[in-house]
């Protein structure tokens, strides 16, 4: 129902704003849109391409590979040889000229290569695995960290959007007041300090409401960019803070969790694997190598170029050959590659061990802030309230002469403070619940 009701909102939006460019988002359409236009979420996905071909790459060098050669030659000036003349009845300790073969030749051949046998290439194709589920993992990583990104881009151009709000009707109620103190006091029955106390907090908040509105701009564009689109393309925000809290403040915060879901646990599995693969190619390195081949061709020679004569004679060869390379002494050299990668298997497992650690104390964490996050929207959100009462009383007393204006002004600005630290623990609630999802590696 819930996502029936997003997708109405989100055509709503598109009839209304134009179908050509979609300019309205829900938070969860923001986030769908960058984790397909967002530059980083292009380049994880070239990646994961990327680790297909390597992939097919590694199994395809150990698959037969067969090669065509084609050879011309015209010997323009043939080379002359000298032996005894003596072979053909000359004189003995002469020597007589002679040049062998005809000038034209065509060599033409075809060459099969086989791998039979290659530790190297064993361990390099179980590595692929691990290197498809390494590119995965950092793909899953940076769409993790693009929905943050994209999150907390929202909710700040949420909160800039709704301070800026609040500010002009700030704005508009010390205005009201500063015109009612000016009437006062040209009719006599004011103080010109009452005058300059709330000039003062009328400038002050305007120059707030004017940076208001340009950070507000700014939290726009920066999001724009965020979700790959041009910066300066219409956006607006279907969501409000409001709603968004008040979904992720019903629900349960979790008390344990599934390590492996963990996208960095992964990743750290990935390298421990990737270094026991290094340790098994480094002990690989002693094994023999077996490949073979077989070529089969055809040469033909001739005084003038007449290879393409049907009648032309061309003798065929055919080779088959076996090469088998023992490796028998390296002067230790594999010796302590192998020491090397055994010490860098056992860093790897105390990374791991490690990790789990800390991965376990960051739940803490994470739980935690958004645990105290939820507190203080209801501390901020009470304290509002109360702030709001004590500036109307405040405002009440001042028209009927009771308070003064600098007891106005301290409810005042008391009010902004509490207006703007309400809206501040929204943003947080917001965040920090991105945060454990993202730690837990579950939808928003």
């Amino acid at each position: 129902m819930k996502k029936t009701l997003q997708v109405l909102v989100f055509l709503v939006g598109a009839l209304a704003f134009g179908q050509k460019s979609i300019s309205s988002f829900t938070l969860e359409q923001a986030v769908d849109y960058a984790l397909v236009e967002n530059a980083s979420m292009k380049n994880a996905a070239a990646d994961k391409k990327d680790a297909l071909a390597q992939k097919w790459a590694t199994i395809a060098s150990g698959l037969p590979q067969i090669q065509g050669s084609f050879n011309y030659q015209n010997q323009l000036k043939q080379p002359v040889a000298q032996i005894p003349a003596e072979f053909f009845g000359g004189e003995p300790g002469t020597f007589s000229e002679v040049v062998f073969g005809q000038p034209q030749s065509l060599n033409a051949s075809v060459t099969w290569n086989q791998l039979i046998f290659d530790g190297s290439y064993v361990v390099g194709v179980q590595a692929t695995r691990t290197f498809l589920d390494y590119s995965q993992n950092a793909y899953d990583k940076t769409a993790l960290e693009v929905r943050a990104s994209i999150v907390s881009a929202y909710a700040n151009a949420l909160m800039a959007a709704q301070s800026a709000e609040l500010l002009s009707k700030n704005v508009a109620q010390i205005e009201r007041n500063l015109f009612e103190a000016t009437a006062l006091l040209k009719n006599g029955l004011g103080e010109e300090e009452t005058v300059d106390q709330l000039r003062l907090t009328f400038k002050t908040l305007q120059s707030n409401e004017r940076n208001a509105y340009r950070l507000a701009k700014i939290s726009k564009q920066m999001l724009n960019v965020m979700m790959g689109r041009e910066i300066n393309d219409p956006l607006y925000l279907l969501d409000t803070l409001e709603r968004l809290v008040g979904i992720e403040m019903v629900e349960e915060i979790p008390t344990d969790f599934d390590l492996t879901k963990n996208v960095d646990y992964r990743m750290v599995q990935n390298l421990t694997e990737q270094r026991s693969l290094e340790l098994k190619l480094a002990k690989s390195k002693a094994l023999p190598t077996l490949s073979s081949s077989l070529s089969l061709g055809a040469n033909a020679f001739g005084d003038t170029f007449d290879f393409l004569d049907p009648d032309k004679k061309y003798f065929n060869t055919a080779i088959l050959g076996v090469n088998l390379q023992i490796p028998l002494f390296s002067s230790l050299l594999r010796s302590a590659n192998t020491q090397r990668a055994k010490i860098a298997d056992l860093k790897a497992q105390n990374t791991k061990t490690e990790t789990e650690r800390l991965l376990g104390l960051q739940f803490e964490t994470l739980t935690s802030a958004l645990t105290l996050a939820r507190e203080q929207v209801v501390t901020t959100k009470d304290n509002l309230d109360l702030a709001q009462r004590i500036a109307d009383k405040n405002e009440i007393k001042f028209k009927e002469g009771m308070a003064s204006s600098f007891e106005l002004r301290e409810a005042q600005l008391q009010l902004f403070a509490a207006q703007q630290e309400y809206l501040s623990a929204l943003v947080s609630v917001v965040t920090s619940h991105t945060d454990l999802a993202n730690f837990l590696n579950e939808s928003l």
